[in-house]
Order: C-alpha cells, then sequence, then structure tokens
C-alpha cells in the first residue's frame, strides 16, 4: 500500500526529529536568549519511534529515514535507536552538526547508519562564532574527518547560505568539498529562522550559486529526481555540488517526506501549519489502524505547495529545532 495525497504524490521519506536540544544556540534555528526545551516525558521514546517507523515502512512502503533535531547526537543511547531503525532495512541517514560526531561516528556506522549530512554554514572561525554563538568549527572540521575515517559515503555538508552573511563562501565550499571528497548542497534560507528575520533579500538564489561555482570549476546538471536538491557534477570529475532551491525553485510537485517531531507530532509538510500528535494517541491506547487513519489523514490534506510567495502564506509557528531539518 502506499501513503499518497490528493494530488498524486506517493510518500516513501520519513524525516524523525529526535530531540528538540542542540549544543549550538545558532541563530538560524533558535533565539540568542536561547529556547525552552520540551519536558523529557514529552519526547517520544525510542520504542514509540520505532513503533511509528515500523508502521511506515511496513504498511507504505516508506525506504528512507532520516535522523534530525535538534542536534541527534545529543540524545543518549542513539547507536540503540540506530540499531532498532536499521534493522527495518531502510535507506537510513542522519542531519547533525558535526560538533561531537568524533566520538560516535565509529558506533553510529557500526549500528546501522549509513550516511552523513553535516550542517556547516561558514568556514571562516570568526563568523562561524556568529552564526552558531559557539567556537566549535574545528570540531565539526574534525566531526567531518570522523565520518569520512568511518566510511560513511557519501558525507554531505548541508551549508544554508544567506545574502550578506555567507553568500562569498561559494566558491571556497565548492573548494573545499572538492578537495575533501564531499558533497557540498547549498540550501536557500527559508522563513524558519527562530529570530523571524527572514525575507526574499536574503535569499541566495539557486542560479547565482551555479553561475559563480561554474565561472571557477564547470559543471553540468544531473538528471534530477524526488530527492530535494538539484544537483550538478564537475566536468572534471572530482564530484558534485547540489542546491536545495525551496524558494526560487520549489520542487513541490516532487516532494515525497514526511516528517515526526520530537514530541511525536506527525507533519505532512515542512511548512505545515497542523499536525497530528501520534504521541498522544500511542500513549492513549491507539491501535496500529488508529495511528494509521491519522497520517493517512494528514497526508491526505497536504497542500500543493508550501505557499511562500503566495499573499496568503502562513508562517509555521515552530521554528527548524522544533520541526526537524
Amino acid at each position: 500500500m502506499e501513503l499518497v495525497d490528493s494530488f498524486g504524490r506517493v510518500h516513501r521519506d520519513l524525516r524523525i526529529a529526535i530531540t528538540d536540544r542542540c549544543n549550538f544556540r545558532c541563530q538560524y534555528c533558535m533565539p540568542e536568549e536561547g529556547m525552552k526545551w520540551m519536558p523529557r516525558d514529552s519526547i517520544l521514546t525510542f520504542e514509540e519511534i520505532e513503533r511509528v517507523a515500523r508502521l511506515l515502512v511496513d504498511r507504505y512502503d516508506v525506504d528512507s529515514i532520516r535522523l534530525t533535531g535538534g542536534e541527534p547526537t545529543v540524545r543518549a543511547n542513539l547507536p540503540d535507536l540506530v540499531a532498532r531503525l536499521a534493522a527495518l532495512e531502510v535507506d537510513l541517514a542522519m542531519t547533525t552538526n558535526g560538533a561531537t560526531l568524533r566520538l560516535v561516528a565509529d558506533d553510529l556506522k557500526a549500528a546501522g547508519l549509513k550516511r552523513l549530512n553535516i550542517s556547516l554554514d561558514s568556514l571562516d572561525r570568526d563568523r562561524f562564532i556568529e552564526l552558531t554563538r559557539r567556537d566549535d568549527l574545528h570540531r565539526v572540521l574534525d566531526g567531518i574527518d570522523a565520518a569520512l575515517e568511518a566510511g560513511f559515503d557519501p558525507v554531505k555538508i548541508n551549508c544554508v547560505l544567506m545574502n550578506g552573511i555567507n553568500d562569498d563562501e561559494i566558491v571556497d565550499f565548492a573548494e573545499y568539498g572538492r578537495d575533501k571528497g564531499v558533497i557540498v548542497r547549498f540550501i536557500e534560507f527559508m522563513p524558519l529562522d527562530a529570530d523571524e528575520v527572514w525575507g526574499h533579500d536574503k535569499v541566495v538564489p539557486l542560479q547565482r550559486v551555479i553561475d559563480t561555482v561554474n565561472a571557477v570549476h564547470p559543471i553540468e546538471a544531473i538528471q534530477r529526481t524526488s530527492a530535494p536538491a538539484t544537483r550538478y557534477r564537475y566536468l572534471d570529475g572530482r564530484g558534485e555540488i547540489g542546491v536545495i532551491a525551496t524558494v526560487t525553485e520549489k520542487f513541490c510537485d516532487s516532494c515525497d517526506r514526511i516528517r515526526l517531531t520530537a514530541d511525536g507530532t506527525f507533519r505532512n509538510c515542512l511548512f505545515a501549519v497542523q499536525d497530528d500528535s501520534l504521541r498522544d494517541a500511542m500513549r492513549a491506547g491507539a491501535t496500529d489502524d488508529d495511528l494509521a487513519a491519522i497520517i493517512e489523514g494528514s497526508v491526505g490534506r497536504k497542500w500543493a505547495g508550501h505557499g511562500i510567495d503566495d499573499v496568503h502564506f502562513i508562517r509555521p509557528k515552530r521554528n527548524m529545532s522544533q520541526i526537524g531539518g
């Protein structure tokens, strides 16, 4: 059975936020004054996460799971959860800021994690401190090395570009990826920042990224799939880059993602304004059929697109760290 919305899109990619906590205070994810974290008993247990994941895999042929946060590596006993989900035989990946990856990379690989995405918005130490409010660039770069040494392939770097902030580092990131053997994905700044300073003037569009890289290292487009990134390979064969152009060249018509937040709410879109609590249903004794009905109802309500450029666009009440990347 497939999980299909009213527009005919089949959903097979599940993003699971396993915590709302982070070891950075990134201005993109949380306000400067910090956040009030969820009580521990509000967060889904590993057993609850596994139950929802298994239902989606067994009943709806979900074949890709991504662990996110907050920062997933702050969740205790993370390799245990990875092993539980790896047993479902899906494409299991994780997005992390990489700061503590050196401590857990080998254990995560041994537990069955297949791929890693590492968030990094600047290669300049002073700018990194400004963005994350932590002097940890060296730890993140070492975390990338640890991921490669552990055998993760591919390792992807997620860089959120912002006009006037880090848009002068496009070529630096491209060359870092070429030299290190990792895939850099440039992400357009989206209206999910905690301080709500987002505006179209801060978005670095896909075409500018491509023109900037191509002027130094010639590239060509790779045929697009349902993945969020538009991909380009270097003509000299030294890897590829990707651009996730959520704002300027939205890909909602091919989106196959669904989301489970750390507190167990099911979301049919990153920009959804309504969600459904699977946690409350499970803790009230819901059967798998009950959960399936909630999930199908949510997916059935999914919009044609996020509507960022629409006059009626409603900004989600939760920011990125509360939803999951």
